[in-house]
């Protein structure tokens, strides 16, 4: 492979290698934790916070809308102490096979044995039984085809998980051989056919059960405003952003569903509470994408609401680009990903994946990097280099582009695993190792060969944006937006300086009320590579008028300053609108 080809930073010295990672401002990709078991004391949130967390992931899978909902509790109580801002997650059960073990007793299998999988849910799950959610499981596999059960699936090491050949089907039931000994406990296993296709809606009844359940169980108060010189700011630069606080310090993302009366809920206390994010699992196509904005689209402010479509299966993978058309950001599922696909192309899909995401400035999320560390302090060698070549960025002689995810999702890791602060503190250090050697040239060239010309307005001003702090070696690129969309073009071609993306509020009223916009688009921000919100005070404009007034920039230069990322004599690329033109200025800082 040409040198020329590869998108790392050379030469490398050695010797630098030996030098100890020095401590800055949190590394530029974001990091998605697992509430859960081991993870939802207050005490905990709050240190995976500051190690690094930026978005909390809750799985309703298991657990009910109360157990959650305490935890939520306690995630609002972490970030009011911690004064660090977290975007929370929810994902959806989707269409999700499912093993019901009503005894909760742990099921011993083993190799080379047969196993029955039955529709019939009133019998009692055994080492020969196994009673399941779908009955049409039996006209959809047949001899030959590959199942997997676990708690959190088959990864190649674990014992919590089977794998499962089918032998013959026999009415509505499945008879299966073992293909290896495992031991399954809890109450709920879930259950992947490889390669099946599945007539399950993606938004299952269990997700709209528990949307109504965890709408109805506490209400939560709208946000709030502060004045932004008036609140302090910790030390580390991921603090940046932490400018409007929720009365409650606390937003959340719901599966939504088509029952009017949810939908009536959701109208209600969703809208007033600003919901974020909508991780949609099992998307296959991308209908199911608009299927679910269009439940969003008539509730108002949630029709801001994010769609990630989170790819799971072959079914995904061959709708791949219609679907990144209609979402607004990837998750590769890749502990399920990696059972319908042959191990050899997992990293193929991923790349290929992660790169279209790139290039179409949307936000990708890996997940199961570091499996291992869910029993122990490290991660194994070959763990440590996975993370680091999902931020990374080459291209291979077969000309498939290798590009940089957004963010690393931890699942049993911090949800059941021993040491979830240590896991998002080391994933977070081998991420900001990585982003040193990231030839951000090469990205960037590649970036703006592939867009084209003539380029869109805004994506000039945006591209231009990065060449100029490139050029100047700035510090910090600071942009003024109202929808976030221009924080996030420039994000997309992967400044090595952080991006400090200022969204200024805007009044609006639906007749009944008035508010202001911007919480949404900052929020928003937490999931997207390099990009740290702050969302400005609406009494404060973008540009002093006069000297008394301090304006929303010399406030977010003040902070960058206190931060340590903002130096005396430092440059600092500032992007702004001014009137109807769009504006890319240097300013060099003076003592």
């Amino acid at each position: 492979m040409h040198s020329s080809q590869l998108l790392l930073e050379e030469p490398i010295r050695m010797a630098t290698i030996l030098e100890p990672s020095k401590a800055s401002f949190s590394a530029m990709t974001k990091i998605v934790g697992t509430l859960g078991p081991r993870s939802r004391s207050v005490e905990v949130i709050s240190a995976c916070l500051k190690a690094g967390m930026t978005v909390a992931r809750f799985d309703v899978s298991w657990g009910d809308a109360e157990y959650h909902q305490g935890t939520l509790d306690n995630l609002k109580t972490a970030i009011k102490s911690s004064k660090k801002l977290c975007a929370v997650m929810l994902d959806t059960v989707g269409a999700e096979l499912q093993v019901v073990n009503k005894s909760e007793k742990a099921i011993t299998l083993k190799a080379d044995d047969k196993v029955i999988l039955t529709p019939d849910q009133g019998q009692e799950a055994s080492s020969e039984v196994l009673p399941i959610n779908f009955a049409g499981l039996a006209k959809a596999v047949k001899q030959g085809d590959t199942i997997f059960v676990g708690q959190y699936l088959f990864t190649g090491s674990e014992t919590t998980s089977v794998w499962l050949e089918v032998d013959e089907v026999q009415g509505g039931d499945v008879v299966c051989v073992i293909k290896n000994s495992a031991t399954l406990a809890g109450s709920l296993f879930t259950l992947h056919a490889s390669q099946i296709q599945i007539d399950l809606p993606t938004l299952s009844e269990k997700d709209k059960q528990f949307s109504l359940a965890y709408c109805i169980v506490k209400p939560y108060r709208s946000c709030a405003y502060i004045d932004i010189h008036e609140h302090k700011y910790c030390s580390k630069f991921c603090n940046l952003f932490l400018v409007v606080l929720s009365l409650n310090l606390f937003v959340t993302l719901f599966a939504i569903s088509s029952v009017s009366l949810l939908l009536q809920v959701i109208s209600t206390w969703g809208v007033q509470n600003k919901i974020d994010f909508l991780s949609l699992s099992y998307t296959r196509h991308a209908q199911d994408v608009r299927e679910a904005r269009e439940y969003l689209s008539k509730l108002g402010d949630l029709s801001q609401t994010q769609i990630f479509a989170k790819i799971e299966n072959v079914e995904g993978l061959t709708h791949f680009d219609e679907i990144l058309q209609e979402a607004d950001g990837i998750i590769l599922s890749r502990g399920n990903l990696g059972i319908d696909l042959p191990p050899e192309k997992v990293f193929l899909f991923q790349k290929s994946a992660v790169y279209k995401c790139n290039m179409a400035g949307k936000p990708a999320v890996v997940t199961r990097v570091v499996d291992s560390m869910t029993d122990n302090l490290r991660p194994t060698r070959a763990e440590a280099t996975d993370v680091a070549n999902a931020v990374l960025d080459a291209k291979s002689d077969i000309n498939i582009y290798i590009s940089g995810c957004d963010a690393i999702l931890l699942g049993a890791e911090t949800l059941r695993g021993l040491y979830p602060v240590e896991t998002i503190s080391t994933v977070g250090k081998i991420c900001a190792e990585a982003e040193k050697v990231f030839n951000q040239d090469q990205y960037f060239k590649r970036t703006v060969k592939f867009v084209g010309e003539p380029m869109s307005h805004l994506e000039s001003i945006a591209s231009s944006a990065v060449r100029a702090a490139l050029k100047v070696k700035a510090s910090v690129i600071i942009c003024f937006t109202s929808s976030g969309r221009a924080a996030r073009l420039i994000a997309k071609y992967r400044p090595t300086m952080p991006v400090l993306s200022v969204v200024i509020p805007r009044l609006k009223t639906n007749q009944l009320k008035w508010s202001f916009t911007g919480a949404f688009e900052a929020r928003q921000s937490l999931i997207v590579r390099g990009l740290f919100p702050l969302l400005a005070d609406p009494r404060h404009p973008a540009e002093s008028t006069n000297a008394t007034n301090e304006s929303v920039l010399k406030v977010a230069l003040d902070h960058g300053k206190a931060s340590g990322v903002i130096k005396s004599h430092d440059r600092v690329v500032v992007c702004q609108k001014v009137g109807d033109a769009s504006v890319v200025k240097i300013i060099e800082l003076e003592d």
